[in-house]
């Protein structure tokens, strides 16, 4: 598929990378698609992943992966435009996480709404799954752990979006899969993301991952 990843941040690039490595055709879009930095990290990758504007990178996927920090996801969708996204499966691994007063971040939202549900209203015509969202971009692909296999969250309004990312999380190495179900479960899903950060700075620890175990 042609998979067109919105933020060229780490979490970008690292998705980036696991789509290309699994025969992916892969478009990563930026505010600042000509800095030299991003393209020589491109060109490193023998071209396996382009580098483009936000529009071209919403014109040439397939699915589309939202990967920006919180605080710039309105504007990416107004610079991606709106319907270029339109019937689109767009995995959302955004947090709307607060750093304005140090760490650990709180929630700039929660309790009777969520990004997820933000995003999805901002692109009604879009199928909006979150996941990832809870783990490390070092950990999203093929995530080895040796005390176990970790668990990993979705949810969203479309059935087939879903089966669709399910999918894409078996071929990123993921087995624990839980469906929650509607977009409105992200209530449930990103404040779990406060507690991923809280154990981490009390463990100092950035790898670990989530895992519930059954009797």
């Amino acid at each position: 598929m042609k998979i067109g990843i919105l933020g060229s941040g780490e979490v970008g690039k690292a998705l980036a990378i696991g789509f290309a490595s699994s025969g992916h055709q892969v478009k990563i879009g930026s505010r600042d698609f000509e800095n030299s930095k991003l393209k020589i990290w491109a060109n490193e990758l023998e071209d396996l992943i382009l580098v483009d504007s936000f529009e071209k990178t919403a014109t040439f996927g397939d699915i589309i992966v939202l990967a920006i920090k919180w605080d710039g996801v309105e504007n990416a969708i107004h610079l991606a435009n709106p319907e270029n996204l339109s019937h689109k499966t767009v995995i959302d691994v955004t947090n709307p996480l607060n750093f304005s007063n140090g760490m650990p971040p709180s929630l700039y939202i929660g309790h009777t709404n969520s990004g997820g549900e933000i995003i999805q209203r901002l692109l009604p015509k879009s199928c909006i799954v979150k996941t990832l969202n809870i783990v490390n971009n070092h950990t999203m692909i093929n995530p080895t752990y040796n005390e176990g296999i970790p668990s990993m969250f979705l949810c969203g309004n479309s059935e087939n979006a879903k089966k669709q990312v399910t999918q894409i999380l078996k071929d990123f190495g993921w087995k624990d899969i839980t469906d929650l179900g509607d977009i409105t479960e992200c209530r449930i899903i990103e404040p779990i993301t406060c507690l991923w950060i809280k154990y981490g700075m009390k463990h100092n620890t950035w790898t670990h991952a989530i895992r519930f175990l059954k009797h």
